[in-house]
C-alpha cells in the first residue's frame, strides 16, 4: 500500500534568505529530472489573498514554473489557523503521494513547518477564539509586559519555552495555559516518510543588508497602493496585517512618514523578526545549515535525491 506520506524537503530560514526562490528552482530541477514536484508555502501571511507584495509571496510568473501550494486560501477578514494549514497541506501531501512525486514545503513560519515535518499533536493544544480575543484585548489595554508577567505565574513551565518578546505566542500561550494548565507542549509525533530539514541563514550584516533592499524593493513594486487598496476594503486592525509592511505603508499614503523612513522602519522590524526566527529555527534539530549567498541549489538538490533514494 502506497504511503499517503510522499518524500518531503523542508526549506526553514529566516525571512528574506532565498527561501521561496530555493523552492522553486529546487523543483524545477526535480521535476526535470522526472520526479514530480510541488511546493507548499508555510507562511501565515501568505494564506491571505491580496496580500502579495508585503509578504514577498510567489508573483504569479513564479508559481507558473512549478506547482504551488498553501497561498490565496482565505480572505483576510477570515481565521485562519495552524490546523486549518495541516489540513490544507495534508490533503496536497495525499495527492502527491499517489502520484509518486515529492513535496517541498518552504516559508518562515516555523509552526506551520513543525506542524507538518514534526507531526504535531494538534487535537492536545485547543484553541478557545473568544479567550483569546479577550487576551489580545488585555494585551492591548495593559501591554506586553504584564501579560508576560501573567503567562510566567500561571504557567512557568510554559513560558519557559514561548519567545516572550512576541506578542502572538504570548497571547497563545496564555490561551493554552488557560485551557489546559502548565506543562511542557505534547511531544511530536513526527513525519510519516522520507524527510529532510534544510535551513538557508547568512551573516548578520550581509542579512541586514538583504533585508533593506528588499524593502526598497516591495515599495518601488507598490507595496503602498497595495495596502491602501486592502484598507478600502478591509478592517485595518485584522490580524493579518500585522504582516511587516502594511503599517509602514499606510503611514507614508497617510503623509505620517516618508519613503525613507518607511524603508527603515520595515527594515528595523524584519531584522528583529528574523532574530525571533532565527532562534525558532536553532532549535529544530536535523537541520542542515547551507550559506544563502553560495548557492544553495546543488546541496539541496542531492538531499532530496538522496531521500528518494531511501
Amino acid at each position: 500500500m502506497k504511503s499517503s506520506a510522499p518524500p518531503l524537503i523542508v526549506i526553514a530560514g529566516p525571512t528574506a534568505t532565498g527561501k521561496t526562490d530555493l523552492a522553486i528552482r529546487l523543483a524545477e530541477a526535480l521535476i526535470a529530472d522526472g520526479t514530480p514536484t510541488v511546493v507548499i508555502s508555510a507562511d501565515s501571511r501568505q494564506v491571505y489573498r491580496g496580500l502579495d507584495i508585503g509578504t514577498a509571496k510567489a508573483s504569479p510568473a513564479e508559481q507558473a514554473r512549478v506547482p504551488h501550494h498553501g497561498l490565496d486560501l482565505v480572505d483576510p477578514p477570515d481565521r485562519f489557523t495552524v490546523s486549518d494549514f495541516v489540513v490544507h497541506a495534508t490533503a496536497v501531501l495525499v495527492q502527491v503521494a499517489a502520484g509518486g512525486g515529492l513535496a517541498i514545503l518552504a516559508g518562515g513560519t516555523g509552526l506551520y513547518l513543525r506542524s507538518i515535518a514534526r507531526g504535531l499533536p494538534l487535537e492536545e493544544l485547543p484553541d478557545d477564539p473568544g479567550l483569546r480575543a479577550g487576551l489580545e484585548a488585555d494585551l492591548a489595554r495593559d501591554g506586553l509586559a504584564a501579560l508576560v508577567v501573567r503567562l510566567r505565574s500561571a504557567a512557568p513551565v510554559l513560558a519557559a519555552t514561548v519567545d516572550l518578546a512576541n506578542p502572538r505566542r504570548v497571547v497563545r500561550a496564555m490561551e493554552l495555559a488557560t485551557l489546559r494548565g502548565d506543562g511542557p507542549r505534547p511531544a511530536a509525533r513526527g513525519y510519516d516518510g522520507a524527510s529532510a530539514w534544510v535551513g538557508l541563514d547568512m551573516s548578520r550584516d550581509e542579512h541586514a543588508r538583504r533585508i533593506t533592499s528588499r524593502a526598497h524593493q516591495q515599495f518601488a513594486d507598490g507595496l503602498v497602493e497595495e495596502a491602501v487598496a486592502l484598507r478600502a476594503r478591509y478592517d485595518p486592525t485584522l490580524p493579518c496585517f500585522s504582516a511587516i509592511g502594511y503599517r509602514e505603508a499606510w503611514a507614508v499614503a497617510d503623509g505620517v512618514m516618508t519613503l525613507d523612513q518607511a524603508v527603515e522602519e520595515d527594515a528595523a522590524r524584519n531584522v528583529r523578526f528574523a532574530r525571533r526566527q532565527r532562534t525558532w529555527f536553532r532549535g529544530e534539530a536535523g537541520v542542515t545549515w547551507l550559506d544563502a549567498t553560495a548557492d544553495p541549489l546543488p546541496a539541496s538538490l542531492r538531499t532530496a535525491r538522496a531521500i528518494l533514494d531511501r
